[in-house]
């Protein structure tokens, strides 16, 4: 292997579920050269859904199935599959809730993520999966998240929405949003608001956009109020004075760069303009419509909190597009260079 290639870090990337876009968005994706400039890609799954995702759309691209991680490299044409996913993956019909697609897509993330514990990747990227498919199959996870957290043993874990600098996002590090609650209903967000999670979630932000943010600048952090104008005093509500204030106050405490609560109407645009490099907010739509209406196609999910580099496009298993030809797969090649980025930032084990 020449020096050039070694730099790149191995990832390794999920099949995801095999009725929605991940298949379709993978071969795409590999067939040009933006994904192989940034790292060197393996795919874990089903070997002939990918093969029918290639015949389907990236004919020049070859599947062949591999045993371990480093027995063939990647390029263009050649797309090495390790196959641990059940056969009758393959079986599972495009756009359709189907138990074994909730088992396929559970497989080859348990299996990418057993290759990053273990070192033989420096990371994964992970296409999507369908909650309902994978309840149907047994497994009463609510998504990637809480599942990672489940196979690494983390109990510290928060999903954090991001966004490369750009012509759209002028921080020199680009902008995160980490979220304080995530997949719960809306009328349960108050109720699991607690100053240990916010404070935890800053804590987060802050490790995350270290690694992103140049080292001779400092991170900075808002943190978005819950409620409209941020509480106006306790017009509209008293969680900001009960417990996001005092949380921003400790975080302050402790050194952090942080202010709020900040009304959210108008937080993410001043971020976006550069003024601040992560926003933590209270809920799941808080932080998602913001950020994806600023350029949903180039935002990146990561998981915070994890031993492993995890990173995954911002949309999900899009029934609606599968199997169509029709699918963005310019986020999966920006999931790919952010996790790169952050296997060449990753700290010494002995500093982790």
């Amino acid at each position: 292997m020449d020096p050039e290639q070694k730099r790149r870090p191995r990832l390794a990337f999920t099949m995801g579920d095999p009725a929605g876009v991940g298949p379709e968005i993978l071969v795409r994706a590999w067939a040009g050269d933006e994904l192989h400039d940034c790292c060197r890609p393996l795919v874990v799954g089903n070997a002939q859904v990918m093969r029918r995702a290639a015949e389907q759309f990236a004919p020049q691209v070859e599947v062949v199935t591999v045993t371990v991680p480093d027995e063939r490299e990647a390029s263009g044409t050649c797309l090495p599959c390790l196959d641990v996913v059940a056969p009758d993956a393959a079986d599972v019909a495009p756009a359709t809730v189907d138990p074994r697609g909730g088992e396929a897509a559970f497989e080859a993330t348990c299996e990418a993520t057993r290759l990053a514990l273990a070192g033989d990747v420096d990371g994964l990227v992970t296409c999507p999966l369908n909650k309902a498919a994978l309840h149907a199959a047994g497994h009463p996870f609510v998504g990637h998240t809480e599942l990672l957290a489940h196979l690494c043993g983390a109990a510290q874990v928060a999903m954090m929405l991001y966004l490369p600098p750009s012509s759209l996002v002028a921080g020199p590090g680009g902008l995160g949003v980490v979220h304080v609650t995530l997949h719960v209903a809306l009328r349960d967000v108050p109720s699991l608001l607690s100053v240990p999670e916010i404070v935890k979630c800053i804590r987060l932000a802050h490790q995350s956009m270290r690694a992103l943010v140049p080292p001779h600048l400092p991170v900075r952090i808002a943190v978005a109020a819950l409620n409209p104008h941020a509480g106006e005093s306790g017009l509209f509500g008293d969680e900001e004075r009960a417990i996001i204030e005092p949380a921003v106050q400790q975080a302050q405490q402790e050194s952090y760069i942080v202010q709020g609560p900040l009304p959210a109407d108008t937080l993410l645009a001043r971020a976006v303009r550069g003024e601040f490099d992560a926003v933590v907010a209270m809920y799941h739509d808080q932080g998602h419509i913001a950020l994806k209406l600023v350029d949903m196609h180039s935002a990146v999910n990561i998981t915070l909190g994890l031993p492993i580099i995890r990173t995954s496009v911002a949309h999900g298993t899009a029934f609606d597009l599968a199997w169509q030809g029709k699918a963005h797969y310019h986020g999966l090649i920006q999931a790919a260079r952010v996790a790169a980025q952050l296997a060449r930032n990753r700290p010494a084990p002995s500093t982790l």
